[in-house]
């Protein structure tokens, strides 16, 4: 059986739909052309590469805390799709149970674009968080881990990191960051995505230096605490991605059928509920 038809759960990519959803006047980024993924661009893509659930992630590109696209995607696929959306530090309890209720499974904090400063008050919101049984989805890079590490500790919300914490490649897996995230995955606390590779390689498809970081996860997380996703519709790459080889890559990680429905199919189904 190839990898196109197995079963698959997508567990991190994004919906762009300014037409309807015009993006946030302070907005860092705007996605334009190629970049733009619509919710019904966003469903042919998934139906013609066997995809049969995903997690969808809000954006701090384009829509910073506006999570009406999103929740319109979400309402529109509702047994599909759940996902992951960004809100303010301060976000009540009642706020979250809102965006629980309408299929929303964590919130993102971003300090690979903010940097580790601006959640420096987030004591409250992962209070709420872990009450509510929602993760907390935390995109890091190099060494911004160790700083969040103690806030994150001290919680008992469920932590899930971005793009494979998104270390250095040139600086191995005993960095201190990557070394953290090793131990926050034995711990059993946490689950990563291995996703992203292009935010961190230094290389072209298929990213080569990654491959130890990736073994190095699958080891410390097992396949129990591991999801997959595309990050579709690739926002600022270097050189063009698409979606049928990224699948490829993971075919190429994971040779054995076993191990790939884990990644991609048993453990984000249990997870995020899909199908509950």
């Amino acid at each position: 059986m190839s990898i196109y038809d197995e079963p698959k759960i997508d567990c991190h990519n994004h919906v762009f739909d300014p037409a309807r959803f015009p993006y946030a006047t302070d907005t860092r980024y705007r996605p334009a052309g190629a970049e733009i993924g619509t919710p019904a661009q966003i469903v042919r893509v998934f139906d013609a590469y066997g995809v049969r659930h995903a997690l969808i992630v809000g954006p701090n590109s384009g829509y910073n805390l506006d999570n009406r696209c999103l929740l319109d995607t979400l309402a529109r696929n509702a047994h599909r799709f759940k996902g992951v959306a960004v809100v303010r530090n301060h976000a009540t309890r009642a706020e979250l149970e809102e965006l629980k209720a309408v299929g929303i499974i964590g919130c993102a904090l971003n300090p690979a674009l903010y940097g580790v400063e601006f959640y420096a008050d987030i004591a409250g919101l992962l209070q709420n968080l872990a009450a509510l049984d929602l993760f907390v989805q935390v995109q890091v890079q190099d060494d911004q881990l160790l700083s969040l590490l103690p806030a994150l500790e001290r919680s008992d919300v469920r932590i899930l990191i971005d793009h494979c914490g998104r270390p250095d490649p040139d600086a191995g897996v005993d960095q201190p960051g990557f070394r953290a995230l090793l131990e926050l995955g034995r711990s059993g606390r946490a689950f990563v995505k291995l996703s992203g590779h292009v935010k961190y390689s230094r290389q072209p498809y298929p990213y080569a230096d990654t491959r130890p970081y990736v073994d190095a996860l699958i080891d410390a997380f097992t396949l129990d605490a591991c999801v997959w996703g595309s990050d579709w519709p690739f926002l600022r790459v270097p050189e063009r991605i698409d979606y049928g080889p990224l699948l490829k890559l993971v075919e190429v990680l994971l040779p054995d059928g076993v191990d790939r429905r884990k990644l991609l199919w048993d453990t984000p189904r249990q997870l995020f509920g899909f199908g509950a």
